[in-house]
């Protein structure tokens, strides 16, 4: 089958997201409003791959943003601050193409890596990495049923922050200072440079189905979490609680009352999001009954080698961790974000 791959420009965004629609694996992250999203929040150039089967329709779509300075590297991302959004191709001699076309332009910009981040396996002959995994709730009918499938100590927890007094909102835009001031202490207590509040606000007025969860303790905010919906599937990829209000249980609050929301508006997957496998998250998640789904991060590495590690939990980054751990919240929130746009 004669394959042809071309590059796609803004004007073509009714297209590609009409693909999407017609695709039976497309994700939120596929959709082409992130281009413009990671554009003018992190001032990231992309390029946007498309396949035309013989007949001349569209037959799949790769998104990539181009990842360069100088304390990282320069290599290629699809989809880079997200959990997933590789190539989707109706075939595997489409998925082959673009991923070829993805290594021609690689190494033209002379990247290091290209990281293609698939949520199922295919057939790519390519270094793969399965250590991380998502997390996904198939939700049932209604709420009685839910909650009846939790063990005893799990509805303890949910009812303790009730008990203590928290108070539970959930919204748009009017909660994200609230979601962002624990979202940025959170941050800092894992050692990890924290967004710019600006992306969390370009999410929020870019996709319909964005919403923030806040738990409060006294007219405080005390946990927080944003989530995002596509299809049948609310997805919470950024959540955070104090842990100076862990004997509370806040985040039992909140992740309840966001399962509660997600039936209540016609989900019926709940989508934990990205953890390593047997860590303390995923531990978490699986209380809830959620099943792992390994994610399969394929690697295009031009000179071979290991693979590429730029994450918190990489050793090399142990001493700057701690470091970051001992800062003042006010200083990460200005020094973070001209650091975390460089990493994936």
């Amino acid at each position: 089958m004669r394959v042809t791959v071309f590059e796609v420009d803004d004007g073509e965004q009714g297209r590609w997201n009409g693909y999407l629609e017609r695709s039976r694996t497309a994700t939120l992250y596929h959709r082409y409003e992130w281009r413009g999203l990671i554009r003018r929040v992190f001032g990231k150039h992309s390029l946007y791959l498309a396949a035309r089967d013989a007949d001349g329709r569209w037959a799949g779509v790769l998104p990539l943003v181009h990842m360069k300075s100088p304390l990282f590297g320069n290599f290629m991302v699809s989809m880079p601050y997200v959990n997933y959004g590789g190539a989707i191709a109706d075939t595997p001699e489409v998925l082959q193409a673009l991923v070829d076309a993805a290594q021609r332009k690689a190494r033209e910009l002379g990247c290091r890596h290209v990281e293609f981040r698939h949520d199922a396996p295919s057939e790519l002959d390519l270094p793969v990495s399965t250590r991380k995994v998502t997390m996904l709730l198939t939700l049932p009918e209604n709420e009685d049923a839910l909650w009846s499938g939790f063990k005893p100590k799990l509805r303890a927890q949910i009812r303790r922050p009730e008990k203590a007094g928290a108070q539970f909102a959930i919204g748009g835009a009017e909660l994200l200072r609230e979601f962002y001031d624990v979202f940025a202490v959170n941050m800092r207590d894992l050692g990890t440079p924290v967004y710019t509040r600006r992306f969390f606000e370009a999410v929020l007025d870019t996709f319909s189905e964005a919403r923030v969860g806040v738990v409060r303790m006294e007219g405080k905010p005390v946990a927080s979490g944003l989530v995002l919906g596509y299809g049948r599937r609310l997805e919470i990829p950024w959540a955070s609680s104090l842990r100076s209000h862990n004997k509370f249980s806040p985040n039992m609050m909140l992740y309840w009352r966001l399962l509660q929301w997600a039936l209540s508006n016609g989900y019926d997957t709940f989508d934990f999001g990205r953890c390593t496998r047997d860590s303390g998250t995923y531990r978490f998640k699986r209380q809830w009954g959620a099943e792992e789904h390994p994610l399969f991060w394929y690697y295009w590495l031009r000179d071979g080698g290991a693979l590429p590690e730029l994450n918190a939990d990489n050793p090399a980054f142990a001493t700057l961790v701690a470091l970051w751990r001992r800062l003042p919240v006010a200083v990460t929130r200005v020094m973070g974000p001209p650091i975390v746009k460089h990493l994936p």
